[in-house]
């Protein structure tokens, strides 16, 4: 039963240990252990080519009106060929740089579109002279934000129509809560737009203002689309084992629906499913720590669509019907666009459920109340590392009396071990009686063998769900503890945490009774060592909840140890 027991835990040990090793690389944008991943060679040649497609086509293909949107008037009902006026030229393409505290963005005034967008408060990892860079339209990748208008009837300006820029300011002045950006486009199909950026001070949600103006003689019923277009490409993994960079794709939300994450290669094979009508939701594409989504705040009816526009290149968005626009009349429509990192708390606060980019998967339940505590105290302490070790001493509080339970059990079976080696010896000959033998000192020494490994099989899934709050928190990236970790989202540059958590880990194994066969006895020393090996790669902060999980089940373990033993030597 003692080695029944201890199978139990090695095999509950490994195999955790093996899936947190496998989510671990599909989280950090690697290949599962049990799948193959795409040839280097193949994500660089994907990469050329989606960005050669954007360029190509100007950014890629407009989205189709859905029947019904409304006829336009024909070309000669439009007030420009009614007046005799010919048609504006076309403005000088310009890349306009718009800086606030927190962003430094360009807008295309080729159909208003925002290209590049650097979040000036998170520095990029290889890198930190330099602010992450979200957003971007390159050689080697795209990721746009871009809207426009469609009708079923006729060309309307959309996302790669020629705009002129009506404002002059560049940069948010101090003292000022918002920088606005305005710019109209040619008058296309009688129809003219005007687009707003409003970005704010302090914060990555920034308001789109769109206006469609109706230059002709009757009344027009156009689309608007709202969507995300980047290219397929999973961010480059750096480091021995990679950087850490999660699920990459795109994510819609419904009331109804809830969060439905899509991968690139199901749009790719057209086997895309998520809700494609709401009168409610948003639409992001998430990558990890950060993400971007379009908003829609009012109760609007919505389609929403995935699809390939080129090679390795796709949009996901969301299509309005903005109703009816009078002859001469202008109706506004207005939408959010959030750019930035996947803060959980404030990402509550801009719409409902976007924190659900924050993505645990099935811990979800675990993590986020998990989450919630290790935030609170956080607010406290303001320190992510001692946060981490004030949360692992609080959740062993918790299951204080479930650890001791486990521990009196190793302990007591640690106290007859002598008592069952020289049973074992004695009886070698015998396995049957020896079995027999073996219950009756359990009998005896009121033990159970199997006593120490419920309680720990209770807590794997805590353990998991802390795990990957610590992997997916983008407030953990760049957060100091002290000394040498200067960022507990990385692995110890001095593997310091990674050699004391080995050593603690043999500690823990010299506590525990010694398996009475030679094989076990050494395996129970050896698979400590291999498996402590992965945490010299893994970050720091995950690094240091384990180390003071350790530690304190060595203190609760000793003082076990020590009060059973001095009981028996009475």
């Amino acid at each position: 039963m003692n080695d029944l027991r201890r199978t139990i835990l090695w095999s509950v040990f490994a195999f955790s240990l093996l899936m947190l090793w496998d989510g671990y690389l599909r989280h950090t944008g690697q290949p599962s252990m049990f799948s193959p991943g795409p040839a280097a060679a193949d994500v660089a040649a994907d990469a050329a080519s989606a960005a050669s497609a954007a360029v190509a086509n100007g950014s890629a293909a407009v989205p189709l009106a859905t029947a019904g949107a409304g006829a336009l008037p024909p070309a000669s009902a439009s007030a420009s060929a009614a007046s005799g006026v010919s048609a504006p030229a076309v403005p000088p393409r310009e890349q306009v740089l718009i800086e606030t505290d927190t962003v430094r963005a360009t807008l295309d005034t080729l159909g208003g579109n925002l290209v590049k967008l650097e979040l000036l408060k998170h520095t990029d990892q290889d890198n930190t002279a330099k602010p992450v860079l979200l957003l971007e339209q390159s050689a080697v990748h795209t990721y746009l934000a871009q809207s426009g208008l469609v009708s079923a009837t006729g060309a309307l300006p959309d996302h790669t129509t020629p705009m002129t820029v009506l404002t002059s300011e560049r940069k948010l002045a101090d003292g000022q809560n918002t920088l606005v950006v305005k710019l109209e486009s040619a008058v296309v199909g009688g129809v003219k737009r005007v687009l707003t950026y409003s970005f704010p001070r302090g914060g990555y949600v920034v308001d789109v203002k769109q206006e469609v103006v109706n230059t002709t003689a009757a009344a027009i019923k156009p689309q608007l689309y709202l969507q995300l277009q980047r290219d397929g490409t999973v961010p480059a993994a750096s480091g021995f084992f990679g950087a850490p960079t999660s699920y990459t794709g795109p994510a819609f939300y419904t009331d109804e629906a809830k969060f439905q994450k899509v991968e690139f290669a199901e749009i790719e094979e057209g086997k895309a499913e998520f809700a494609k009508s709401a009168n409610n939701g948003w639409v992001s594409v998430v990558q990890h720590y950060f993400a971007s989504a379009w908003l829609h705040k009012a109760p609007d009816s919505r389609e929403f669509f995935a699809r390939k526009v080129g090679p390795n290149l796709y949009t996901v968005g969301m299509l309005f019907t903005v109703g009816e626009v009078a002859a001469g009349q202008t109706k506004a429509f207005e939408s959010q666009l959030f750019v930035g990192p996947q803060e959980e708390k404030k990402l509550e606060e801009i719409a409902p459920g976007l924190e659900l980019v924050k993505d645990y998967g099935i811990v979800t339940i675990l993590a986020k109340p998990l989450f919630w505590l290790l935030h609170l105290i956080h607010s406290v302490l303001q320190n992510w590392g001692w946060s981490i070790v004030a949360l692992v001493v609080f959740l062993k509080g918790i299951f204080y009396w479930l650890n001791a339970s486990a521990y009196r059990s190793m302990a007591k079976m640690k106290a007859i071990n002598p008592k069952i080696q020289e049973m074992r010896e004695r009886l070698k000959d015998n396995p049957q009686e020896m079995q027999q033998q073996m219950l009756k000192i359990y009998r005896e020494e009121k033990v159970n063998p199997i006593g120490g490994c419920l309680p720990i099989v209770i807590q794997i899934p805590v353990f998991i769900a802390l795990c990957w709050v610590l992997l997916s928190s983008v407030e953990i990236r760049q957060a100091p503890w002290l000394g040498w970790i200067t960022d507990l989202s990385l692995k110890d540059p001095y593997y310091v945490l990674p050699a004391l958590m080995t050593v603690s880990t043999m500690v823990q194994t010299w506590l525990n009774p010694t398996p009475p066969d030679p094989l076990q006895a050494k395996m129970m020393w050896i698979m400590p060592l291999v498996f402590s090996v992965m945490f010299f790669f893994f970050p720091a902060g995950l690094v240091l909840y384990w180390l003071t999980n350790n530690i304190l089940s060595i203190a609760q373990q000793w003082m076990i140890n020590r009060s059973i033993e001095g009981a028996t030597a009475k």
